[in-house]
């Protein structure tokens, strides 16, 4: 049976995470993007950040932090106030770092809360253009006859273009020399540049590469054709039957933040 004090303080708490939902934000929310300004996800979260400060009345501010994997934002945003003021917007490789790395400042389950899935995109198999290869058949062919030859680019160890790369590589059977970067831009340069053979990256960092002719896309890695990459088969239909990979970006807020603040921000987005 509640005791009337009891009760009044639960009235009490839940009026009061209304009325700080209500009022929210009250200041400059801070996205904070574990990847390089330019990236994929970066790129979603600057869709969404101008819409939600139109809805919201505050300025979302997005501030890049990448580097170790996605590490550094998740333990600067873990560390936040847990008000709605600080935001953290994941890329899904980040999911796989427990398995990485032996010691993290911070636990993606236990210090921080789902607010929503902003995106979900296939990469595209991209090579540079001096390859003699068409199709991604062409190309499987040509690694196999040069292992340890070509090399390839992506955002970081276990970032979803590493991953997805890493079970091309084991599905086709060849051998390929990965080449990380702090960031996906930054490997992109280096594919335009001819300095790596070889790239897997979202389509918005890709794409407009490929309709330039600096490269050259072979295929998509979604199970399906995608409208933003017009014209390029999947994996599957391009000769290796049973693949599938997609990339994403989620938005967290830390651990303790009012309910009514993420259901606000998941109902914005």
């Amino acid at each position: 049976m509640w005791c009337p004090v009891a009760l009044a303080a639960l009235l009490a708490a839940g009026v009061a995470c209304q009325a700080q939902a209500q009022h929210y934000p009250t200041q400059a929310v801070r996205v904070i993007v574990a990847t390089a300004a330019g990236s994929g996800v970066d790129i979603a979260t600057r869709i969404i950040a101008p819409k939600l400060s139109a809805a919201l009345g505050q300025q979302f501010v997005v501030e890049n932090r990448p580097g170790a994997g996605g590490n550094l934002a998740g333990e600067l945003a873990a560390r936040a106030a847990p008000d709605g003021h600080t935001l953290l917007m994941i890329p899904a490789g980040m999911t796989i770092n427990p398995a990485l790395y032996a010691k993290l400042s911070y636990n993606l389950e236990r210090d921080f809360e789902p607010v929503a899935l902003v995106s979900a995109a296939p990469l595209v198999f991209g090579v540079h253009p001096s390859l003699p290869v068409r199709t991604l058949k062409d190309f499987i062919a040509f690694a196999k006859s040069r292992p340890g030859a070509l090399s390839y680019a992506s955002s970081g160890n276990g970032s979803s273009p590493h991953l997805s790369t890493e079970i091309f590589k084991m599905q086709a059977g060849v051998d390929i020399v990965h080449v990380p970067y702090k960031g996906s831009p930054q490997g992109v340069v280096d594919l335009l540049a001819g300095q790596v053979s070889l790239m897997m990256a979202a389509t918005s960092s890709l794409m407009p590469h490929v309709q330039t002719g600096r490269v050259r896309g072979l295929a998509v890695s979604s199970r399906e054709r995608t409208a933003s990459a017009p014209g390029l088969p999947t994996m599957q239909e391009a000769g290796l039957p049973g693949y599938a990979a997609i990339t994403g970006a989620d938005l967290v807020a830390p651990a303790g933040v009012s309910k009514d603040i993420v259901e606000r921000l998941n109902r914005e987005i």
